[in-house]
């Protein structure tokens, strides 16, 4: 009788002991509607940005290829949507293997339903969240090659380079890989999306060679005012982009809303500033690319600074992306649209002062933490490293055999004409 009392005592304790944890289960798995509604939210304005990137790089090419350009932003919508949920979402956040890449446990959402929780959000909302993420680094990608690649050859491109390249580098940040358990800061996807974008156009550019009279042929944007709209529309997007990425509508979301308006404000003025004091003139292409500069410099910091070093961050992406662009032709790799400048070294720059500046939700050079500025410095290498090479390898083996390159024939003539049979503007 006393053996049965002293059990039934130490099995109250253990349950009273338990129960604050099932409490607390419980509540970390119930759905947030308005988390749930924000995301939503978010995840329109990131799809919001392909269209914008289309107008934004449209209007930078020639006449004779601008609906080729607008189908390079518009056609990973369909591609990588169906790649993402085939085992490109599985490959990202599935189980990790090694921690290098995720397992095919979620294959076409294999165990997932629509009453599935990631978080406080339906899991179905976080795959499309994402989804958009690779859907745009994947497009920026295009900009290194416009005006000089085969329609059906970029589209093998993406799915396989979404599959290589893109899905192991979120996991290895997000997706419980190396990285991300090293503690690397990348609040929205300074590494993730643009340092392995523009790594990824460098390799294009180099190995495909320059356009036909690349430098010496004038090369200048048929429409401006698309490159200006395409902005804004980047610029609108890219609160869902980063403030999205909270994936609460929490105090951090605000400042990560704060820090987006604030860097991209200031990283026009860099540009312009810098443009000024160099040619005597502020011209509305540098205004644009300024913006798109400080959005991209601030995505891996803004859910960790303070809006004072928003400021910073965006007028000195402004000028370094500005020096990084004029070094493409004192270099000579023809990078058609300066993807390499202002995504990749952009998103250098903002991952570096993720650890130079991070006071929220960890701490970094101005705590005296040192260590996290050289994890910093090792994801831009890593990511920067991985892409570069496989993307370069991958590249060369589309091109000896279904062949990357349209011939010069098709070139002069524009690939709107010679891979889409049609033209973008049929005014006499």
């Amino acid at each position: 009788m006393k053996f049965i009392t002293q059990a039934c005592k130490i099995t109250l304790i253990v349950l009273f002991m338990l129960w604050p944890v099932t409490a607390v289960a419980e509540e970390v798995n119930k759905i947030s509607y308005s988390d749930t509604a924000w995301v939503l939210v978010s995840s329109a304005l990131v799809m919001l940005m392909l269209p914008g990137l289309a107008l934004f790089y449209g209007g930078m090419v020639r006449r004779k290829n601008v609906l080729s350009t607008l189908m390079h932003s518009f056609v990973p919508l369909g591609v990588i949507t169906i790649q993402w949920v085939l085992f490109g979402y599985s490959l990202a956040f599935g189980n990790d293997i090694g921690h290098f890449v995720g397992d095919l446990s979620k294959v076409l959402y294999m165990g997932i339903d629509y009453k599935t929780l990631s978080g406080t959000i339906p899991e179905y909302l976080f795959s499309m969240f994402q989804l958009m993420f690779a859907i745009i680094a994947v497009a920026l990608i295009s900009g290194g090659m416009a005006e000089r690649v085969k329609f059906k050859s970029y589209i093998v491109f993406i799915f396989l380079w979404s599959t290589v390249v893109y899905d192991p580098l979120c996991h290895w940040v997000w997706g419980g890989g190396w990285l991300g358990d090293m503690g690397d800061l990348d609040f929205a996807g300074g590494t993730v999306v643009h340092i392995s974008s523009g790594t990824a156009a460098l390799a294009a550019a180099l190995i495909l060679k320059p356009r036909r009279g690349f430098p010496g042929r004038l090369m200048i944007p048929h429409s401006l005012p698309l490159t200006l709209l395409g902005a804004g529309l980047l610029w609108f997007g890219w609160f869902g982009f980063n403030a999205g990425s909270s994936l609460a509508a929490d105090e951090l979301a605000v400042l990560a809303f704060t820090n987006t308006q604030i860097a991209a404000g200031a990283g026009l003025l860099g540009w312009l500033a810098i443009e000024f004091i160099k040619s005597g003139k502020a011209s509305a292409l540098g205004g644009a690319s300024g913006i798109v500069a400080g959005l991209v410099a601030i995505t891996p910091a803004a859910g960790f600074v303070e809006p004072l070093w928003a400021i910073v961050i965006g007028f000195l992406a402004g000028i370094i992306c500005f020096y990084a662009v004029v070094m493409k032709m004192k270099v000579g790799y023809d990078d058609s649209l300066d993807v390499f400048g202002i995504h990749a070294i952009g998103g250098a720059w903002g991952a570096l002062a993720t650890g130079l500046f991070v006071t929220i939700g960890g701490t970094g050079f101005l705590a005296g933490n040192f260590k996290q500025v050289w994890v910093q410095l090792l994801g831009i290498g890593a990511a920067g490293a991985y892409s570069f090479i496989v993307t370069y390898f991958l590249i060369i083996l589309i091109d000896k055999t279904i062949g990357f390159r349209v011939d010069d024939e098709d070139e002069e003539m524009g690939l709107d004409t010679s891979q889409h049979g049609e033209t973008g503007y049929n005014l006499v």
